[in-house]
Parts: C-alpha cells; structure tokens; sequence
C-alpha cells in the first residue's frame, strides 16, 4: 500500500509541467497560490487524521523553515518559468540536476565525504545535461534561457535539502506545511509589487489547471508522499522517486508533442541514471 502511495505521488508530480503550461498567469502568481492552496489542503488532511501542528517543534526550527520555505518558493518560480522557455522534459531533467549539485556541494556545507561512486556520478551526469540540451544537434532550437531556469531551479531545491538537514525534532508534515505557507507568504509582497495580478486571462481550464496544481499536486500529493516514504527503506524511496522525471518526459514527447532526439535521449538516461546510482546504496557482500 505505500509503495502505492508513493507511486501515485511520483506520478502526479510527473505531470506538473504539463498543468503549468496551460495555466496563463505569471510564474510566481502561480507559485504563490500553488502555496496558499497546498498549505491550506494539507493543514486539512493534517487536522482530519489526527496530526495536529506541533507549535513548539515549529518555532524551534522558525529560521530554518522561513529560510527554506523561501527557497522553495523562489524554486518554483524558476521551474515554472523554465517550462515556458524550453520543453517540459528538457526542463525537468535540468531540474533533476539537483542529486548532482548536493553531491558537490555536500563537502563544504556538510563536511562530508565523497564516495568514488558519487565523484562518478558527476562527470556522468555532467555529460547527459550536455547531451540533453541539444549542443550536438545543428536543428535544435537551444534555449539557453530555459536551461538556465531550470538548473536555478535545481540550485535553489538543493538549499532546502541542505537546510532541512538542520531541523531537529519536526515531523515532515509540519515542516512542510510551514514552508509551504512560507513560500507563498514571501512570494505574495514580490506579485504585489511587480506585477499586475490579472484573473481575467483565466478561463474555465486555467482555473481547473490551478486549482489542481494547488490541491492535487501539492496539498494531497505532499501528504501522500510523507505518509508513504516514512515506511519505506530510503533506497526504495529513491528509486520510486525517479517515476517524476521518467513520466515528465514522457508526456512531454507524446502528450505535448515536444520532440527528443537519440542525443536527449541518451542525456536523459545519463542524467537520471547518475543521479539515481548516487543515491542508492550497495550492499557489500562478507
């Protein structure tokens, strides 16, 4: 059963950039009510099966959760923008750069030390992100911009790992639900200011397109995720993980009609592969 769970999540998230295409508003309006909506369902689910927020836990972490809860929201932003400058599958795999940046960036920030395995992984990696963004095909379109986008993205979801591993005594689901809350908090002055929030350009299928993406995708799909992954090993976790990209790309060929050559194809698997073997480990036989 939580294998199932967490298969289901995996393959709702999959399908994000799909939604987010087809919803005409600015990114981070986007992101924000993608905040407030997710927060307010998970908040209810939370109530509902009996998980009350822990207050004292919550304010014991209050700065790595702001600061984290920050970072995710400026990390949707970027991905959401990605997806309008390149394709669904191009932007998502530079998104999943992100096991990659954690590996060379763990060192310094975590003073931990790397595995053969994980020093491997990086060229790997590396090379399929080169691949994937269509050096080596003279007829492809490049869009620097996107790739940009989407490895910011990447960065930005590899700060909150990084802080995350500085909260002590908090459950996933209140850590989440700050952060949550957080990221559209600290996204909502930006629209404000920036931008003129327009809801007319919304039509039946933008707020539908909405709307899911701020219940489903996030509220249930969070909870489903954090009630499963909590009785899995981490290995599993990891493997049932990369469901999100695999499926991303796969709609992206055959539902948008975004093409990828064999090169993308190859950088695809090279990307995803890499980033997958790092995480995994091996069991050493006596």
């Amino acid at each position: 059963m939580n294998k199932l769970k967490l298969c289901i999540s995996m393959l709702i998230f999959g399908t994000i950039g799909v939604f987010v295409k087809n919803i005409p508003l600015q990114s981070s309006v986007i992101a924000m009510i993608r905040g407030y909506l997710g927060g307010a369902i998970l908040l209810i689910v939370m109530l509902i099966t009996g998980k009350k927020p822990d207050v004292k836990s919550i304010k014991k972490n209050a700065l790595a959760l702001f600061l984290s809860g920050a970072a995710i929201g400026v990390n949707w932003i970027l991905l959401f923008q990605a997806y309008n400058y390149t394709s669904v599958a191009v932007a998502t795999l530079c998104y999943y750069m992100q096991p990659v940046m954690l590996i060379i960036l763990t060192p310094f920030l975590l003073r931990e030390k790397l595995s053969l395995k994980k020093i491997i992984c990086v060229p790997v990696a590396f090379s399929g992100m080169v691949l994937v963004c269509g050096i080596f095909n003279s007829q492809q379109n490049i869009s620097i911009k996107g790739i940009v986008l989407g490895l910011g993205a990447a960065m930005f979801y590899t700060s909150v790992i990084i802080v995350n591993r500085k909260l002590k005594d908090i459950s996933p689901y209140d850590s989440t639900l700050v952060q949550l809350l957080t990221a559209a908090v600290v996204i909502t002055p930006y629209n404000i200011v920036t931008h003129q929030i327009n809801f007319i350009k919304l039509d039946i299928t933008g707020v539908l397109m909405l709307v899911t993406v701020g219940i489903v995708h996030t509220g249930i799909t969070y909870y489903l995720y954090f009630s499963s992954v909590k009785h899995l090993s981490s290995e599993t976790v990891a493997i049932y993980s990369y469901i999100d990209p695999a499926f991303a790309v796969v709609l992206s060929v055959f539902l948008l009609g975004e093409g990828m050559d064999s090169y993308g194809l190859v950088g695809a698997v090279l990307i995803l592969g890499a980033a997958l073997f790092s995480e995994i480990k091996i069991k050493k036989k006596r």
